[in-house]
Order: C-alpha cells, then structure tokens, then sequence
C-alpha cells in the first residue's frame, strides 16, 4: 500500500494530509473532520485504516491552517470548510496516483455539513457518508445534493437525531439514515465505531460501483 504524506495548496497556507492507497484502489475517501479535529482525529484513523483495507484509498488533511484552527469560530465556518474540502478534491483529481478514481466523502460533525456543500456543486461525488454529522448547518443547499447520501447517528445522540431527521426530509437524492444503539455523538461505546465503519464500507463500496456522472454545476 502506498502512504505518502502531502499538501494541499490552498488561498491560505498549505493544508497538510496523509494519503494512503492499497493496491487496485476501488475509489477514493476524502474525510472532512469536524468540531477542531484534524488529520490526526483518531475515529477518522481507525475509519480509513478499514476502508484501506477493503480496497478503498483515503484522504486524511486538516481543513483549516494552523492560525485559522486558532480561531473557535472557523469551526462552524462551513462554507469556507467546504471550500477546503473542494481544493482537495481538486488536488486528487490531478494526482498521478488517484486521478482516475471516483471520489467520496466522509464527514464528522461539521465536517458532514462541509462535505454536502461540496457535492451540492459537484456531481460527480459518488457518496457521502456523515457519521454524527450536523447536515443542519447546510439546510439552504440540501434539495441540491444529488449524490447518495448516508447519515449516521448514535441512538444517545438525541439533540443530533432530531437534527438528522429534519436533514433527511429536505434531502432529494438516494438517503439512507442509520441509528446505532446506545452510541453517544462520539461514538466511543464497545463496537459502534465498529458498526460505523461496516457501513461506511458497504455504502462506499456500493456506489463507487456506479457510472460516474460526469456533468457538474457551475
């Protein structure tokens, strides 16, 4: 499997990000973190070691620049999260290494928000998967998301369940939302980190198995 550490430009600094892909790579997982995490956030990690081992590539890079992370309230910044997560898309898409695979998203809190933004303008994304995610802070776009989407929640997460409900309603794509029993909004009880990957592996592996559309808004 190939590891390579890189950056990617951005209007502010150089955004740092690890990138990891196994042999014959179905696609490509871009994550978007949320809440002041980063490429280190270790759920995110144990997520992309096991997509890496079902054959899909990852994408681990800190949306925000080290003095941006300084300031609270980038972390709801969504619109300038999703721009981030757009430059990275653009960067893998000129990669030697991953420009011929289809790209997906996965995001965390906030983070879920950014990555339905993104796709909201790009339709070629072939998935999203929001785990704990808060697809509120991007209701005014979510009837222009066309790309399947999976929303995540933990069954202890009430405030975000209700939120996740409400998304779920306004969205007009392929959507499927999944409660996990007796998770919190971190999902750090026995196993449900565990069940949130399984999913996130037969969602991705799933649509990255589907013709690419190749129109995109402008």
């Amino acid at each position: 499997m190939l590891e390579e550490r890189i950056q990617i430009p951005t209007d502010a600094a150089p955004l740092d990000g690890m990138l990891g892909i196994p042999a014959s790579a179905t696609g490509v997982v871009l994550f978007a973190h949320g809440s002041g995490s980063s490429r280190l956030s270790p759920r995110n990690n144990r997520v992309a070691r096991v997509l890496r081992e079902a054959g899909i590539a990852t994408l681990l890079f800190d949306l925000l620049s080290e003095r941006e992370a300084a300031d609270r309230a980038n972390v709801f910044a969504v619109d300038l999260l999703a721009r981030r997560l757009r430059d990275a898309t653009a960067w893998v898409r000129l990669h030697a290494a991953t420009r011929d695979l289809p790209i997906a998203y996965f995001g965390a809190s906030t983070g879920a928000a950014a990555a339905l933004i993104a796709a909201a303008a790009d339709r070629t994304i072939r998935a999203i998967v929001s785990r704990g995610g808060r697809p509120d802070l991007a209701k005014s776009i979510l009837w222009k998301v066309k790309t399947p989407t999976l929303l995540i929640v933990g069954g202890d997460d009430s405030p975000v369940i209700r939120l996740n409900e409400e998304a779920y309603e306004q969205l007009s794509c392929e959507r499927q939302m999944t409660i996990i029993p007796g998770a919190t909004h971190l999902f750090e009880e026995p196993g449900t980190l565990e069940e949130v990957t399984r999913l996130a592996v037969e969602w991705f592996s799933q649509h990255f198995g589907k013709p690419r559309c190749v129109q995109r808004e402008r």
